[in-house]
């Protein structure tokens, strides 16, 4: 009697499926809710509440079969997968800008037809959508992402692509500049006077010291790679983790680590009061004096310069076709249709959003020895979903900000291209594609103060 109980279950999952969904009458989805500013983002918020909502939002709606033992985990892990690779909370179609890296991977799902699955469709029926529907998706995208760059014209054709050309840093106070430039080669930062914010961020070095793992006071070593200063204004949050909210926040991390530089920020700004130069300066700039926030705005003004323009893939951006070779063009081709691009995003290819390391094969049990620091942003929220969570490296300038990942494991650029491939995109890239996506990224290499990092 119990396994035919069991038999007449399983029929009726198989069969309600399909057919409740078939027929039912799609209603808005209502995991996201918003004041549409305009009909643009109204009709996109409507079409993502009735097309992808149901596994791209830690807060669906489930249907009343979700409860039945066998629907239950099948849904439970289509949103789990779903999620990991695309979370839409409400907040990314409200007032503020949409993430570059969530417009992004919209744009790759509608142009490569792969969102949503075959078999979703099969139990869905118009969960996909048609060409209008595209059409309003894309020109939705275009405004957001012209939007999100600070443009208020949409109709450029640059803003149809997902990276963009580095722009260059306006309304920057020049002293404060030139203070904060000294601040950041300032040993007297440090608790014994030896490292200052360019040992571990060497402007000649990549924006990086280079190493796998930074050497900080008395000889310590961290526990995870320095990632680069260049283009860091533009990420979204600071840090592997995203700990900090913004360069002011991050500036003060590593003086106060003790494993870092050290410092005390009781103290520091007394050293810094008995240079004359620096009294002065500060005297000049700021009222309150020197502080702890008004030495760490002065280096973070300071590191909002360090955008690196004028790279050879900006210029082919901006239509100067010749600026790549054929091969480059080629690499660029494979990083986009590999969809390489729904992460690394915007201006900096990066630093947008946080993804797990490891979507489609575990990347920590193929590498071995987990640390702490593998927990990425699970170490900030403890939420488990957000283990193996890192903050998208940029890949401006990459061919000299090596060591590469959070590990710093490999300096060989084509292992890591191929690295992403097998765990981020479920793809074994072969080695002559992998050789020509290197060139296209040696090509991002930029200049700073009009001279050429390499």
């Amino acid at each position: 009697m119990k396994k035919l109980l069991w038999i007449v279950l399983v029929l009726a999952v198989v069969l309600a499926f399909p057919v409740s969904n078939l027929f039912r009458a799609r209603k808005p989805h209502g995991a996201v809710s918003t004041i549409a500013l305009d009909p643009v983002q109204e009709n996109a918020v409507l079409l993502f509440e009735m097309k992808c909502m149901d596994c791209h939002s830690e807060n669906a709606a489930l249907p009343f079969y979700a409860k039945l033992p066998f629907a239950s985990s099948l849904i439970a892990d289509d949103i789990r997968r779903g999620t990991e690779r695309l979370n839409m909370p409400r907040e990314c179609f409200g007032p503020a800008p949409a993430s570059e890296a969530v417009l992004a991977k919209i744009q790759y799902a509608m142009e490569s037809d792969s969102m949503p699955p075959g078999n979703y469709r099969l139990m869905h029926w118009g969960s996909g959508l048609g060409s209008d529907e595209k059409k309003a998706l894309l020109m939705w995208i275009r405004s957001a992402r012209a939007k999100a760059n600070g443009a208020a014209d949409a109709s450029d054709p640059i803003y149809a692509n997902p990276v963009l050309p580095l722009a260059e840093p306006r309304g920057l106070n020049p002293d404060k500049v030139a203070l904060g430039r000294k601040l950041y080669h300032d040993t007297r930062l440090s608790g014994d006077n030896t490292l200052s914010c360019a040992s571990c961020h060497d402007l000649k070095k990549g924006g990086t010291d280079q190493a796998q793992y930074s050497t900080g006071i008395r000889g310590q070593k961290g526990g995870i790679n320095a990632p680069t200063v260049f283009n860091a204004s533009l990420a979204f949050v600071q840090f592997w983790d995203g700990r900090a909210a913004d360069l002011q926040a991050q500036a003060a991390g590593p003086v106060a680590n003790p494993v870092e530089m050290g410092g005390n920020w009781d103290e520091v700004p007394g050293k810094l009061k008995a240079d004359p130069a620096y009294a002065a300066a500060f005297a000049k700039l700021y009222p309150e004096g020197i502080t702890k926030e008004t030495v760490t705005d002065a280096i973070a003004t300071f590191e909002k310069t360090l955008v690196t323009v004028n790279s050879r893939f900006d210029r082919f951006l901006r239509g100067q076709t010749d600026a790549l070779t054929a091969e480059e063009k080629a690499g660029y081709r494979i990083f986009t249709n590999e969809g390489c691009c729904k992460c690394h995003v915007g201006q900096a290819l990066g630093g947008k959003s946080f993804e797990k390391l490891g979507l489609y094969s575990d990347y920590f049990a193929a590498r071995g020895q987990p640390t702490p620091a593998d927990d990425g942003r699970f170490s900030v929220t403890k939420n488990e979903g957000d283990r193996h969570k890192f903050k998208v490296p940029t890949l401006r300038n990459i061919a000299l900000s090596y060591p590469y990942l959070h590990d710093g494991s490999t300096s060989d650029l084509k292992k890591v291209v191929q690295l992403m491939g097998k765990h981020q995109i479920g793809h074994d890239i072969p080695d002559n594609e992998a050789e020509l996506i290197v060139k296209f990224l040696q090509s991002l290499t930029g200049e700073l103060d009009g001279k050429p990092l390499l």
